[in-house]
């Protein structure tokens, strides 16, 4: 079985920090056989607000690739106290029940303050339990992003120690759905295969 994983970074800024989080996220999934890994640029799928164009190409693109997906990861900045509005856009067009339902979904924020992305990644946890996803425990909050990233594309990036805790978004994602979503996918095999 391949593991499909959508990823989805919530700022849209060019050059934004989430970004950048989050392809340390995407590459370590890509070197692990076995994994596809989908990166959802949300500019490119002109969402609309709720109920607006719940058909438009965008949202229905959106909903096939999350339903398509063995897991998910929702990667945010905390604006304000809360997750992005891009990323509560996405949410909202990922269709009522949701497609985000039943999907293992590992969570990365990170902001420019101390304490880091706390109260986001609250917000973002709520709302995808509320659809009905399984949102992994531990999310990962990157404080004093803008010094961690150095603020310059050729920087030197985080250190190894905050480098391991964003690439450990990836691998806690693999590791639960390796223990749990795959073998229910063998077990429901066998039993439509028949046991012998």
């Amino acid at each position: 079985m391949a593991i499909r994983i959508v990823a989805i970074p919530g700022s849209i800024r060019p050059g934004n920090y989430t970004g950048k989080a989050l392809d340390l996220v995407v590459d370590e999934l890509r070197k692990q056989e076995g994994i596809e890994v989908d990166r959802i640029e949300l500019q490119a799928l002109e969402l609309s607000p709720p109920g607006v164009r719940p058909d438009a190409p965008g949202a229905k693109a959106l909903r096939e690739k999350v339903s398509a997906a063995t897991g998910v990861i929702l990667a945010t900045p905390e604006y304000h106290g809360s997750f992005s509005s891009v990323l509560k856009l996405a949410i909202e067009n990922m269709g009522f029940p949701s497609v985000l339902a039943g999907k293992p979904i590992a969570l990365l924020g990170v902001a420019a303050g101390q304490i880091g992305a706390i109260k986001s990644l609250e917000h973002l946890r709520s709302v995808c339990s509320h659809v009905g996803a399984i949102v992994l425990p531990g999310p990962i909050s990157i404080a004093n992003v803008q010094k961690v990233f150095d603020g310059d594309a050729d920087g030197p990036g985080p250190d190894p120690a905050t480098e391991k805790r964003i690439r450990s978004v990836a691998t806690n994602l693999i590791g639960y759905i390796e223990s749990n979503i795959c073998p229910r996918f063998a077990l429901e095999a066998m039993m439509r295969g028949g046991a012998e």
